[in-house]
């Protein structure tokens, strides 16, 4: 478990707006370079940075680095991503 050590997976999981932030915009564009997430999401860097260590930590999100670039994927072969994919689907008739 990530975060605070008594509360459930979900609510570690979604408990910061930044995180859901990214993981939204992630889930929708599937690949996307580190400054192009700080762009689109307006946060700095280093949370940006921070939460994405979280979304790799639960499985969410894949790194791969070309050299200096940093492009991070949406893991849609996770049955968890595809079920937030689905909610945004159902939710806001994105993806």
């Amino acid at each position: 478990m990530i975060g605070n050590k008594n509360a459930p997976i979900i609510e570690n999981l979604f408990g910061s707006k930044a995180r859901l932030k990214i993981l939204k915009i992630l889930a929708i564009n599937e690949e996307m370079s580190i400054s192009s997430i700080i762009s689109k999401t307006r946060l700095n860097h280093s949370n940006v940075i921070k939460h994405l260590d979280v979304l790799k930590k639960f499985n969410l999100v894949q790194e791969k680095n070309f050299g200096r670039i940093r492009i991070f994927r949406y893991k849609i072969e996770n049955i968890q991503a595809r079920s937030f994919k689905n909610f945004i689907k159902i939710w806001e008739g994105f993806c």
